[in-house]
Formats: C-alpha cells, structure tokens, sequence
C-alpha cells in the first residue's frame, strides 16, 4: 500500500505541473501520501505519570522497535461517556484504551468495544495457552487484562509521631489531623466507609446494596467532608501528598513506590487495599482495528507484562509474568500473599449494574454542604 501511495504522488506531482488546476492536484496528492503514516499511527489512551510510564517503558517502545509503527499515547482519566461518543459518531479516533474493569463491562454491553477472543492472545514461553496463563480471563468484557493495581492509604511520613496503623486510622480526624484526598468517585470510598464502621469485607457489597447500606457508607464519610480535597486522576493524587497539601490519600499503590524513589517522605498501608485490574479494549469503527489487535497482543504477552511490573509494582495478569520477577519484586506487587490478607476486590460487576444510579447520588453528596463541628481540626 505504501509502495502504491508513494507512486501516486510521483504521478500527481507531474500532473500538479502540467495542468492549470495544479492547486487541486497537490491537494489530491498530500492526501493520498499521509494516508499510510495514518494506518501506521496507533493512538493508545491510558493513564497519566508513573503508570504510563511503565506502560511506555515496558512494551510500547518495544512494539515501535519490533513492527515499525508508531504509538501516539493519549491521557485520560476514565469513564465509558468519550468512547460512546465517538463509536455513535462513527468518528472513532482511539484504537486501543487502558479501561477499568468495570468501565469496560458497561461499554461492552452497549456495543462500543470489538470482541476480543482468548485465541488472540500468545501463549505463555512453556506453551502453556493464554486460557490458563490469565489468572483471570472474562472474554464477555471485550478486553484483555493486563496488571492488577491496587487503592490503598498513603501517607506523609512527617507529618505524625505515631504513623497511621489502619484503615479506620483515615477518619480518625482527632489522633491522625490534617486534610485528606479521595478520589471524586464513590467507588472504593464506599467500601472503606463501611468497613470502618464495622462490616466485614466479605459483606460490604451485600450491605451496599441497601437503601440502608448506602445511608451508613454516606454518613461515615460526612466526617470526612470537610476536610478533603477530591482527585480524578493518579498523579493529582500523588502530587496532594508530594506538596504536603494533604496528610492522607487514597491513592494507588505505585504511585506511593514510585514517589519513594524520588525521595519523597511517603508511606502506605496494605490494611484493606481495594484491588482491581485493568484491560485493554478496542472501541468498535476504529479505523485501526488490526493493528489494535497487534498491540494488545504485543502488550499481553508474558514479556510484555513482566517488563512493565520492573517498572511498576503491579501485578500481572499472567502467571509466566509473575514467575518471571524476582522474589523481593514480588513481595511488593498488591498480589502478594501478605499484602492481600485484608484486601478487598472491586467488585467491577457490581459497579457495571450499579454506578448509573450511585455516581448522581454521590455528586449530589459533594455539592451539599456540611456543618463542621468545632471539635475538628480544618
């Protein structure tokens, strides 16, 4: 094809010189000779700092080096809203999307994604098939997982004499003072609502699923109100704690390792992380469907994936990826067996049915304003 382009514009450049409408042929001719760099062009959208430097580091600039195209790379910070637009446009300019699990189920049961079938997918370097590599593997979500991350508590190591202990240590606002971030999202800071008032985690989507449960989650964080500054995206979350703006945050696990690496006084606690896993997905109409399936098959191998989490302490989603790390690398990863004795999974399917009901109620939540009792440190 590129070998046909080029000869087009050889052909339109004499034609441009020779005829009075050369304007128009020179027109003609750009076209026809950016079309290929256009095919050759992936726009990939993820996420923002550390994480998607991992991701860059990892597998993406591999994948230029090994087929010869080139990764456009797009921020986003989540949500199914842009992907609806552009497939109903049929103007589909994302080829491949790092999505939240749950976003991801929602978007495939409106039809925006490309199904994705397991025999895309290489086989492990034993070959041991993707089916059984995965260590969890939903087709009916038309994506591919790639890492396990993980929310969890961080916090500045100089701002208290006695450092947080525990979960519940986030709403104890008189032992442990100073403003707090969240994420401006009900998911996961729900769950850690109720589970510092007592349910067991076992339990929290059970008693969420209640007029009565969602009372109790909503009124455990009226304390917190106050006092909080809300983040969107992973490094607006980092950089609250880096600036000392906050003395707590939710905030994602490698964020905290990353920030510690630069020196930064940061500390986190695995006390009831809320684990989940992201996926790659294809928006449907894409005009790059095939070579989005080549990346995501690229970035899901077992090379790919354990490349990443050297760079990010993540979990991959593959065995022969996990086997591939160090033994001190993986007692870092949300995935490791002690850091996962209190952990609590995002329940994405619960999300998937539940966030178009819940996500208005919890805006509703943040507009309305709180009383602060005296007692509480601003």
């Amino acid at each position: 094809m590129a070998g046909f382009s080029r000869r087009v514009l050889s052909v339109s450049l004499v034609a441009a010189m020779t005829t009075p409408r050369w304007r128009y042929a020179v027109l003609v001719c750009l076209c026809l000779a950016l079309s290929p760099l256009r095919a050759d062009t992936l726009n990939v959208v993820s996420w923002d700092g550390a994480y998607v430097k991992s991701q860059v580091l990892g597998f993406i600039r591999p994948f230029e080096e090994a087929t010869g195209h080139r990764v456009n790379i797009i921020q986003h910070s989540g949500g199914v809203a842009e992907i609806r637009q552009q497939v109903r446009a049929w103007n589909v300019s994302w080829d491949v999307v790092d999505m939240e699990l749950f976003d991801a189920l929602r978007a495939c049961r409106e039809g925006l994604l490309e199904p994705l079938q397991v025999s895309l997918l290489t086989p492990a370097p034993d070959g041991t098939p993707a089916s059984e590599d995965f260590i969890e593997l939903d087709e009916s979500a038309c994506g591919v997982g790639n890492v396990v991350g993980s929310t969890v508590l961080g916090f500045r190591t100089d701002t208290f004499e006695q450092p947080p202990q525990q979960l519940e240590d986030l709403f104890d606002l008189q032992r442990f003072p100073g403003r707090r971030a969240l994420r401006k999202s009900p998911k996961g800071n729900l769950e850690w609502a109720l589970i510092a008032d007592g349910v067991a985690p076992a339990r929290v989507y059970e008693v969420l699923a209640t007029e009565a449960g969602l009372e109790r989650a909503f009124e455990r964080l009226d304390s917190l109100k106050p006092h909080t500054e809300w983040w969107e995206t992973g490094q607006q979350a980092i950089h609250l704690l880096e600036s000392g703006q906050v003395a707590m945050a939710s905030v994602y696990s490698g964020r905290v390792a990353a920030a510690r690496e630069r020196g930064q006084p940061l500390a986190m606690l695995w006390d009831h992380q809320i684990w989940f896993y992201d996926v790659w997905a294809i928006p449907r109409n894409g005009r790059n469907s095939e070579l989005a399936r080549e990346f995501v098959r690229f970035a899901s191998s077992t090379d790919s994936l354990a490349a990443q989490a050297r760079y990010i302490p993540y979990g991959p989603m593959r065995r022969s990826s996990l086997a591939a790390l160090p033994p001190e690398l993986r007692a870092r990863l949300p995935t490791a067996p002690d850091n996962l004795s209190s952990a609590l999974e995002l329940d994405a399917h619960w999300w998937s049915e539940h966030l178009d009901t819940i996500g208005p109620r919890f805006r509703r939540w943040l507009e309305r304003p709180v009383m602060v009792p005296r007692a509480l440190p601003r």
